[in-house]
């Protein structure tokens, strides 16, 4: 089956996923959102007495063959199942979110929700956002881009969406904690961060979301993927 990949690389902040969802709506391609996949794998080591921020990758890995992680398109967005049950809701809670970004780093859980997130974009036209998609996940994806922005713009939008939430953030704050987020990503001993040698660069520091995606249309229909 002849599939249309998009991989959509970059930094924390860089606004990955919300591009990918809106393209995804526009294309009809089925939206994989991996960073879900990893807050499953969390929710679920959790449950199980296993903080990946407190446990080894040992403990985690030995958990790994008891998860089945599925996703869903439907009118209200992505649903994301773990062994069935709707954990849409519950993967964004903050241990789940705090514990899947330790998981990320093993290389046992980076590698089973690799395979797993390659079996579902198999299936059909995909976009998938992350930071080694282009590289590590989808390496012969028809489309790669790599978004970023300053440290600076990153911050500023993570800030209004914090405060739109009715939270009381600091700018510094935020500002140091994306310069860690960047350093661990992009050091970090399993696929980390980087962008692959044929993604198309995309500086989203002076650009709006709409005209984003129809960079990306327009990227996508250069290689005749619609």
């Amino acid at each position: 089956m002849d599939v249309f990949q998009v991989a959509i690389d970059g930094p924390v902040g860089a606004g990955k996923s919300t591009i990918a969802r809106l393209t995804a709506a526009r294309t009809g391609f089925t939206y994989i959102d991996t960073g879900a996949m990893y807050r499953a794998v969390a929710l679920y080591a959790l449950r199980n007495g296993a903080d990946p921020a407190v446990c080894g990758e040992e403990t985690v890995d030995a958990m790994l063959g008891g998860i089945l992680i599925s996703l869903e398109t439907t009118g209200d967005g992505q649903k994301v199942f773990l062994n069935g049950e709707d954990v849409t809701g519950l993967i964004r809670g903050p241990e789940a979110t705090r514990g899947s970004s330790a998981a990320a780093v093993y290389p046992s859980v980076r590698a089973m929700v690799t395979a797993r997130a390659r079996e579902i974009a198999a299936d059909g036209n995909v976009i998938m956002d992350g930071r080694d998609i282009g590289t590590a996940v989808l390496p012969d994806a028809k489309l790669k881009v790599y978004l970023d922005a300053a440290v600076g713009i990153r911050a500023e939008r993570r800030y209004k969406e914090l405060v739109e939430k009715g939270g009381s953030p600091d700018f510094e704050t935020l500002v140091n904690e994306i310069k860690q987020r960047d350093y661990n990503d992009t050091h970090r001993a399993a696929d980390p961060l980087r962008r692959a040698e044929d993604a198309v660069d995309i500086d989203v520091g002076g650009m709006n979301a709409e005209e984003v995606v129809e960079t990306i249309l327009s990227l996508i229909k250069e290689r005749g993927g619609c």
